[in-house]
């Protein structure tokens, strides 16, 4: 049944060898094409170049030896362009076959471009007291007739047997507005709400992606969240990454802030918080270290100091910031290497006495091991070395707030105590005492402060003046 809308209708599904549109290959493809002169179907096994694994062979029961003598896609691209050209493209789960179809025709040559139709948004829009939408649910929903499930034609000719049924039971207007409005945003994810996608703002701030059941997935940050947010879905196609994250999608939030620093501490903190699974650079960490230099039996010797013995955020001469300690030496052996350091002095490399380091044998250290370079000599270089690793000292007696247009981002010896918009935020956050040190805080503030051109000293001093003072 055409719809006056597109007359010419493409009812598209396929078989994969797998989830990444990227790497994984096309196992077949089945399309029923619905136009002026009727009804006809094709499909087509396709040679992915690659084996197919045994889980999908028992899902799809598409075997290796199938498509051992099937043409490669490249080899029916031309057809299968010509085939769909001017058709509205319409698939379950259609970013899924849409994302695939679009990387395999790029690879052969051709821009794929069609206007495409999700039903399981369309499924959802008609049917919003239903949970669930995917075709088996729309199959044993609606009556569906289907033999030969996770085959391409036949899941195809199921996705045609929806369009019927609905096109006969749903109201025609209504039914042509929601269409018209779901192929204008093909590219959204399946699950969200269009609303709430309508509600994006073109403001600074914090935006946060939820699964099934408030799943926290995903935390990010910009100056634009509305413009940021639907950059994840116009690139899903050719990035397996954002194709998985926009197939769970469920639910988008955000937090606007006053500008980019509001935003890169509040992406940091609520990242630590909330623990989403697809922010792994920014995930809270167990611990943390650095290297302090301490003189020790005649000469300065780097000693790792941890965030649980030493207040970070206060403590003097530390050097470097490192999760684990495994980390922090990999990179004092690195500087030893770069600066002709000796090993042995270091505590690297334990040596007899009198014996030179390893590092002495190799030429690469300059004998303060053996008392051939001066211990003053090696500790003057060893300074100038970790000089550039050096945390910076707080450089103020308190706590002082960078002001970012009508918000006040309080800052402690390093640590970000929040956001005040009033006074009464400002004195609850200077009277709540500093949290634990943070290496990714620490490194936007170092930024920040420097930065900018608004900062204020507070002394949250209850006799002052009544609480905090501000001076520019």
């Amino acid at each position: 049944m055409p719809n006056p809308q597109y007359p010419r209708l493409a009812f598209v599904d396929l078989e994969t060898t797998g989830g990444n549109a990227s790497v994984d290959s096309i196992t077949e493809i089945g399309i029923v094409l619905v136009d002026e002169d009727g009804v006809r179907e094709w499909s087509q096994l396709i040679q992915p170049e690659t084996r197919i694994p045994a889980f999908i062979e028992k899902l799809t029961g598409i075997s290796n030896a199938m498509v051992t003598d099937a043409p490669r896609f490249e080899e029916i691209a031309e057809k299968l362009d010509k085939l769909l050209s001017g058709y509205l493209f319409i698939a379950q789960n259609a970013r899924f076959d849409y994302g695939f179809l679009k990387n395999a025709f790029k690879r052969s040559g051709r821009v794929f471009k069609p206007a495409v139709l999700c039903t399981v948004k369309l499924s959802r829009a008609l049917f919003p007291e239903h949970k669930h939408h995917n075709l088996d649910s729309l199959i044993a929903r609606h009556g569906l007739s289907i033999t030969g499930r996770h085959r391409a034609l036949p899941d195809a000719q199921a996705i045609h047997q929806f369009w019927r049924h609905i096109h006969a039971t749903q109201d025609a207007a209504l039914l042509a507005t929601i269409i018209q409005k779901l192929v204008a945003r093909s590219s959204l994810p399946p699950n969200l709400d269009h609303l709430r996608i309508d509600g994006l703002p073109d403001s600074p701030g914090v935006y946060l992606f939820y699964g099934e059941n408030d799943l926290p997935l995903y935390i990010g940050k910009s100056t634009n969240i509305r413009q940021r947010v639907l950059s994840h879905f116009s690139a899903d196609h050719r990035n397996h990454r954002e194709m998985g994250l926009s197939q769970q999608l469920r639910r988008i939030d955000w937090v606007t802030t006053a500008g980019e620093w509001g935003a890169l501490l509040m992406e940091a903190k609520l990242i630590k918080q909330l623990q989403p699974i697809h922010n792994r650079r920014l995930r809270h960490k167990n611990s943390l270290c650095a290297w302090q230099l301490q003189q020790q039996d005649g000469h300065l010797r780097p000693v790792l100091a941890w965030v649980e013995e030493v207040d970070f955020g206060a403590q003097t001469g530390l050097h470097g910031l490192y999760h684990s300690q495994r980390d922090a030496q990999k990179a004092l052996r690195s500087i030893a290497d770069q600066n002709q350091l000796c090993l042995s002095v270091l505590g690297i490399e334990k040596t007899a006495k009198g014996r030179p380091c390893f590092a002495y044998q190799l030429k690469k250290c300059k004998g303060a091991c053996i008392g051939q370079e001066p211990a003053p000599n090696h500790a003057a270089r060893l300074l100038m070395a970790m000089d550039k690793l050096k945390l910076k000292t707080w450089p103020y007696a308190g706590a002082v707030g960078i002001q970012e247009g009508d918000e006040i981002h309080v800052i402690d010896h390093w640590c970000y105590l929040g956001t005040a918009k009033n006074a009464g935020d400002l004195y609850d956050l200077l009277g709540s005492g500093r949290p634990a040190f943070d290496r990714d805080t620490y490194m936007i503030l170092s930024k920040a402060l420097k930065a900018s051109k608004h900062l204020l000293y507070l002394d949250a001093r209850p006799e002052s003046n009544g609480g905090a003072d501000f001076c520019g």
